[in-house]
């Protein structure tokens, strides 16, 4: 039986490309020799393709490959326009869609088709390069108090991610937000336990289901942030604290956003659980598959291995090849 052709597809013009590499790193090395004949597509910072050391064009990847695994982060993998270029070309890949994955990039739009469901989302105000600051400042306290979280509109793995409580640190916040896009969120900080839930799709994506969710023990004022994710963990992550019928809420909060923005094959979906209900802060539609992210230590909780998870997206994307 000829062996499937996997392109890893890494690297990638954002801010998150290191974290890419090594999300890609782990899917390359979770494939079975005897099942897959693996290629490492890297795309370097300036754009440049590459298959396994050779430039190489998006144009002629079905020539070697049979399907691509997306492990691209942030901007141009997870924003809708690689999925473009791989539609464009006729290459099944896995992850969402352009429009989905477009949707779940933005946050503000990603929290407006929640909030359309009756899902808690943080309030919030969008913020562009070059406003004058003072009307910034005037817009943020017209909607909400601090302390305030601050982040890039579209981007992930926490990076431009800050907590502010005055106004200095506010102003600070936004630049350091706006460094990484033309555009910044800032948000209500939701005081209570904050705790990502894993959605993958079955076979035929008319079902989805929700796997076991992770608690970040963060103290009060503490954010879980690039550093804490990547750099430096410091707190033990684990199984959820559940208390009466939180497990269901999140769950069912965690599909209803899956669905909602039309997600596919898997993503992870970020709450606090506060005193209120899940408040859900943003999806993740690619969420990183290092050793020390959430999803792989998730599904090991749900008894999945990464190798038998890789093994079950890759035919996912197959099936409508």
């Amino acid at each position: 039986m000829a062996k499937i052709r996997v392109g890893v597809m890494r690297g990638g013009p954002g801010a998150e490309y290191h974290v890419s590499l090594r999300t890609g790193g782990n899917v390359l090395s979770a494939l079975s020799p005897n099942r897959y004949e693996p290629h490492d597509i890297l795309i370097t910072n300036k754009g440049e393709w590459n298959i396994d050391g050779i430039p190489t064009h998006p144009s002629k990847l079905n020539q070697h490959v049979d399907v691509v695994f997306n492990a691209l982060h942030g901007e141009f993998g997870e924003d809708g326009k690689v999925q473009n270029i791989l539609d464009f070309f006729g290459v099944p890949y896995t992850g969402s869609t352009a429009v989905p994955s477009a949707v779940g990039m933005n946050k503000d739009l990603a929290k407006k088709y929640f909030a359309k469901e009756g899902i808690l989302v943080p309030r919030g105000v969008v913020v562009s390069r070059g406003e004058e600051i003072g009307a910034v400042l005037s817009r943020v306290k017209a909607e909400i108090t601090a302390p305030y979280v601050v982040k890039p509109l579209a981007g992930g793995s926490s990076i431009g991610l800050s907590l502010a409580r005055n106004d200095k640190e506010l102003i600070a916040a936004i630049e350091f937000a706006l460094g990484y896009d033309g555009e910044a969120i800032v948000e209500e900080y939701v005081r209570g336990r904050e705790i990502t839930v894993g959605v993958i799709n079955s076979t035929g994506g008319e079902h989805a289901y929700a796997v076991a969710p992770l608690e970040i023990p963060m103290p009060d004022g503490v954010l879980f942030d690039y550093n804490q994710k990547y750099k430096n963990p410091t707190y033990p992550i684990g199984l959820a604290r559940m208390r009466g019928n939180e497990q269901y809420a999140l769950e069912r909060a965690a599909l209803s956003a899956h669905a909602s923005i039309g997600a596919r094959h898997y993503a992870t979906y970020d709450f606090i659980m506060s005193k209120d209900g899940p408040c859900l802060l943003e999806v993740n539609t690619l969420p990183g598959l290092t050793q020390t992210s959430l999803l792989p230590k998730s599904l090991a909780l749900f008894g999945l291995p990464l190798p038998e998870f890789i093994d079950f997206i890759i035919a996912l994307a197959l099936e409508k090849k």
